[in-house]
């Protein structure tokens, strides 16, 4: 079966080994003639990243580059990366890499014709109408990893490195206009990272399809991305250059993004404070905190679980998926406690505190409360 297609939902997808060579029609189809790609420091010198800027260039693209990204990027990084769009006189940006590369590229164009500071367009409330919507600059996104869905997002998390507090910046004309998802481009994903990213789109998955609102459209793809999980991350982590399973990971990272429009909970409020200040890798932290949190929600999400794990294959209904996600975690090398990403229980308060701020509580189907929360730390810590 041959992976590919054309896709518009939520935004234009081009989608299929070796589309990366489709990247100048997408830069046209965007409006642009000078892009900046901006990516990650790890992916700065890669064989697939050169590639890349030796495309840009045979277009008359140029071969602009801003790769000082952190991990777990900041406003400081962001600040260096509009300086050097400004600098450069582009005209877009090319979003390339994983998460963090995703997420900044994608707030570059957001912020390089705004005059307000970042933090004043924080996901709250109505705040994303503060910005001047026809200063963001057109965006191409293309995914190295399969995990974030940060391709065909709305919004980033960018991490305040004064308070290392992690914020979500919203936009809808943050989405990206076009995306490539080229599975060849994740082949040489090491296999700690593929195992990340992919328990990434799975806790996606899985808190949407928790989720106490209604978007069924949402509860679908959720229900669909975990199936894709379970039956190609094991194919991908054994084998990297398995094609086909690279591919149907893509697909469930875009899905897990698309479906959490429904809502994300526990897990990534435990996640995004933890990450903020022991800068651990994002996914990872989530498939640490996953089973802690199914054992809270449990009252609520057991009979739905109950259903989904029969379409998955797991026995055992919600115990089960349980029992698998704990052994599913095991078998890719996921530590069991937070303490073993270097986390300390002496932070328990604080990130407390994080969690209890962050927007991803709202989508819990168990109230968080101090109590609650600071348990879920000490389970995983």
């Amino acid at each position: 079966m041959t992976l590919t297609g054309n896709w518009s939902y939520p935004t234009a997808i081009r989608f299929g080994a070796g589309r990366i060579g489709e990247l100048a029609e997408a830069c046209a189809q965007a409006g642009m003639k000078k892009p900046l790609l901006v990516t990650d420091k790890g992916l700065a010198n890669l064989p697939i990243t050169v590639a890349t800027l030796d495309l840009m260039e045979a277009a008359g693209l140029g071969r602009g580059l801003f790769a000082e990204v952190d991990p777990n990027p900041n406003e400081l990084n962001l600040t260096a990366g509009v300086d050097a769009y400004k600098a450069g006189g582009h005209d877009g940006v090319i979003a390339f890499g994983g998460g963090s590369g995703l997420d900044l590229g994608k707030m570059v164009a957001f912020m390089a014709g705004q005059t307000r500071p970042i933090w004043d367009f924080e996901d709250i409330g109505d705040w994303w109408t503060r910005a001047d919507a026809d200063a963001i600059a057109p965006i191409v996104a293309v995914p190295t990893t399969a995990g974030t869905g940060s391709e065909v997002g709305r919004a980033s998390v960018i991490t305040n490195s004064v308070t290392h507090e992690k914020k979500i910046i919203f936009h809808p004309k943050v989405l990206p206009s076009v995306v490539i998802c080229d599975p060849e481009l994740t082949v040489g994903m090491p296999q700690f990272i593929t195992a990340g990213t992919g328990l990434d789109a799975f806790a996606h998955c899985v808190e949407a399809y928790s989720s106490p609102h209604y978007h069924p459209m949402s509860q679908g793809i959720a229900l669909e991305g975990m199936k894709l999980v379970v039956e190609n991350l094991p194919r991908a982590y054994a084998d990297g250059r398995e094609i086909e399973a690279r591919a149907e990971m893509m697909s469930a990272a875009m899905m897990g993004a698309t479906a959490f429009q429904k809502g994300l909970g526990a897990i990534h409020a435990m996640s995004h404070p933890v990450g903020a200040m022991f800068n651990t890798h994002h996914g990872t932290t989530n498939a640490v905190c996953m089973p802690a949190v199914l054992e809270l929600n449990a009252p609520v999400i057991a009979e739905r679980f109950d259903r989904a794990a029969g379409y998955l294959g797991i026995e055992g209904g919600f115990d089960g998926f349980c029992a698998f996600v704990q052994g599913f975690n095991d078998s890719m090398g996921i530590p069991r406690k937070l303490s073993e990403l270097g986390v300390t229980a002496d932070a328990i308060p604080e990130l407390v505190k994080g969690a209890l701020i962050d927007p991803s509580c709202g989508g819990n189907p168990v109230e968080l409360t101090e109590a609650n929360l600071t348990a879920l730390f000490e389970a995983t810590i």
